[in-house]
């Protein structure tokens, strides 16, 4: 009896201590994290539609190239790596109807999530919540399609940007293994592996990451042998996959053919970030005097090994971490800006707080808190305003669409779309003037959520058209080419895309000149299309640059917002 009630006293205690082990265990936040993420992707589930919603169909589009046996950069022109496209394609095999958002901003996460684990490993060594401060922020911005500037005012969720946040959670982690991992062996597989995935998603990720393996091979925090190994274990991947695919030349040209295509100075560029990202520039900014101040006091070192050990001091990295992420962030639109300094400035957060004894302790501890802050603060706050709207938005009428339609908006945007699209069909002229003199309906029509759900609308009508024609013509399209950014109707009906044709063609941007094939494929190519709710700038620019390929063709007014032309 008495055992009875010391169990019933003691087991609520014991309860909560193991609840208490298992919430400050990193690595069963990581494993819940994938365990959630998983579920994530099983459910057909509707997410709030949000601004560049359509950048999801690159993915699409790349998915079912992949597919149908095309390889990224050698069969057709991609304005990213590979390394994305494959993950998706892999993860839309394991969960074919997952919402694309979701789908495609967690296809990284089989090689992030891993390394993550094995990090916070090496960290619990030492210290478990130093390891925990290190998963908790990265989860957090892993979680959701989030971008931490928002380009329009009603909540819901960013289609666009992916690979920069693939970027950015990649050197989040990267950084942490430079500033935390000790065993040579972990950090050395920890950096070549995550500069290979660098490389193969963004390569101007893969520049940042080089700054930061040269400023901690120069500052003593990695061995120069050890960089060296993960470089040549990096260049050994690339061989292997140069042997089998000859996809690694293939995309240097891809990438020298994009920097053809972006020219401008840096300058400019900076004073953007500096601008869009002021609330984490302005505190880094005064952050670093406030660090420069405390070393100019305490004297500036006297010898060589003195300079590279202040290299190595938390005001050497977070300088360098800061310049190398603020590169990285001027060949963006839509990001996860700067949660890379979260590893550096934890060190220095620990140090001030618990060991610092100093008249600037309360200076520098306020000053890192505005410069970490903001960032989860934002991602937060965008999330469960999308998240917590979502019951009182309505689904769009896009049955066609499959999960690419399994989105919701305000009901006053659900009825605006499709008033708008009548609109553009009934009224063309006014939208023809303004394409003479090469302006947008608005000055940011694609970021504008209503225009994202009107074309949606737009496809709708074309596949519901496309069926129609087919029926009454007793003839099956082999596959279409449409005159758009993104062209997501061979996805959803299932025909053959062309080939040597990018994904995501943006005129000036990422279409470089006409490849030798690419004019022969459209014309193998049955149904070109060109949608017309509305005619704007960059529809016409596409037209004209693929013009050669409408030669010999039928127009047909296929429905008030397309025309086809079909191969006779």
């Amino acid at each position: 009896m008495a055992m009875s009630e010391i169990g019933r006293r003691h087991s609520p205690a014991g309860s909560r201590s193991a609840a208490g082990r298992i919430a400050a265990s990193p690595l069963a936040w990581i494993m819940a994290f994938t365990v959630i993420a998983v579920a994530g992707l099983m459910l057909p589930l509707r997410l709030p539609l949000g601004p560049n919603a359509w950048d999801t169909v690159v993915y699409l589009d790349a998915i079912q190239r992949i597919g149908l046996g095309q390889v990224p950069t050698i069969d057709f022109f991609a304005p990213v790596g590979p390394l994305g496209f494959y993950l998706a394609a892999a993860l839309d095999a394991v969960f074919p109807h997952a919402q694309p958002m979701l789908l495609i901003n967690w296809a990284l996460l089989p090689i992030m999530l891993p390394a993550l684990a094995l990090i916070a490993g090496e960290v619990s060594r030492r210290s478990r919540p130093q390891a925990l401060a290190l998963v908790l922020p990265f989860l957090l911005f892993a979680a959701l399609p989030i971008n931490l500037h928002a380009l329009y005012p009603s909540p819901g969720f960013d289609g666009y940007g992916f690979y920069n946040r693939h970027v950015a959670l990649l050197l989040y982690l990267l950084i942490a293994t430079l500033i935390f991992t000790q065993r040579r062996g972990l950090q050395i597989a920890l950096v070549a592996v995550l500069m290979l995935a660098l490389f193969l998603t963004k390569v101007t990720g893969a520049v940042s990451g080089t700054l930061l393996v040269g400023y901690a091979t120069l500052s003593g925090r990695m061995r120069f042998r050890d960089a060296a190994a993960a470089a040549a274990l990096v260049l050994l991947a690339l061989g292997v996959l140069e042997l089998a695919t000859g996809l690694s030349s293939a995309y240097v040209l891809d990438i020298l053919t994009l920097l053809g295509l972006n020219t401008g100075t840096l300058l400019p560029r900076f004073l953007t970030v500096a601008s869009v990202k002021f609330n984490v520039i302005g505190p880094s900014l005064l952050l670093l005097a406030a660090l420069a101040y405390v070393t100019w006091r305490q004297g500036l070192p006297a010898t060589l090994a003195g300079w590279r050990a202040l290299a190595d001091a938390p005001i050497g990295w977070f300088a360098a971490g800061l310049f190398a992420l603020a590169l990285f962030e001027t060949q963006n639109t839509g990001s996860l800006e700067f949660i890379g300094l979260w590893p550096i400035v934890l060190p220095l957060l620990l140090d001030w707080w618990e060991r610092r004894d100093d008249r600037m302790r309360p200076v520098v501890l306020v000053l890192v808190l505005a410069v970490t802050l903001p960032s989860a603060v934002i991602c937060a706050e965008r999330g469960m305003r999308a998240l917590m709207s979502a019951p009182s938005y309505v689904a769009l009428d896009v049955p066609d669409l499959g999960p690419l339609g399994r989105v919701s908006v305000k009901p006053d945007i659900a009825a605006r779309a499709a008033a708008m699209l009548d609109h553009y069909a009934t009224q063309p002229e006014g939208y023809r003037d303004l394409l003479r003199r090469d302006i947008l309906p608005s000055y940011i029509l694609y970021s504008e959520i209503d225009y994202q759900a009107t074309w949606m609308l737009e496809i709708q009508q074309a596949i519901g058209a496309i069926r129609a024609w087919e029926r009454a013509s007793k003839r099956e399209l082999n596959g279409f080419f449409t005159f758009d950014f993104v062209d997501p109707l061979n996805v959803l009906l299932q025909r053959t895309p062309p080939r040597v044709v990018p994904v995501g063609v943006d005129p000036g941007r990422s279409t470089p000149d006409l490849e030798p094939g690419t004019l022969e494929a459209l014309r193998q190519t049955d149904a070109i299309l060109m949608p017309k709710c509305p005619v704007t700038t960059p529809r016409e620019m596409i037209r004209s640059h693929f013009a050669a390929a409408l030669e010999g063709r039928e127009r047909i007014a296929l429905a008030p917002c397309w025309d086809m032309y079909l191969k006779k």
